[in-house]
């Protein structure tokens, strides 16, 4: 089980990588799964709008690209964050940009979990599940 951090503009020391490798592991848990091998690639919005055009054919800005590779039981999966659009939808979500990062990253765990955002219902279930994650970050040390 590996959950990997490739830092372009964000930096996580080792306390919180222990932190939100126990939360994403939690989230799993309480799912009834298991955490395979987990990459987040942090960019900006030109390399994932790149990303997004060549790999899904989306010529729109995104805040995450997931990439699947769950089997079974053992979620896995590259999740690619664009910091820019993070850092807008915290302005646009009156947030800030910590825990509008967190909400993206654990947004792109979810989807590994199955959930999907693509209709109105499924985006307020998303939602809901982002909320209850990060209230459970809240209480891990």
């Amino acid at each position: 089980m590996a959950i990997c951090f490739a830092n372009i503009d964000v930096e996580f020391n080792l306390e919180q990588k222990v932190r939100l490798k126990r939360w994403i592991n939690t989230v799993a848990q309480l799912h009834g799964r298991k955490v395979g091998n987990i990459s987040y690639g942090f960019c900006s919005d030109t390399h994932i709008i790149e990303a997004n055009m060549q790999y899904l054919q989306h010529d729109y800005f995104t805040d995450i690209i997931t990439f699947d590779y769950s089997e079974g039981n053992i979620i896995s999966g590259d999740l690619l964050i664009s910091l820019d659009t993070v850092r807008s939808n915290a302005v646009q979500f009156n947030s800030d940009f910590t825990t509008e990062l967190h909400r993206v990253m654990i947004h792109g765990v979810l989807h590994l979990l199955g959930f999907k955002d693509s209709t109105d219902n499924e985006q307020v279930e998303m939602r809901k599940r982002e909320d209850e994650a990060l209230n459970l970050l809240s209480m891990i040390s």
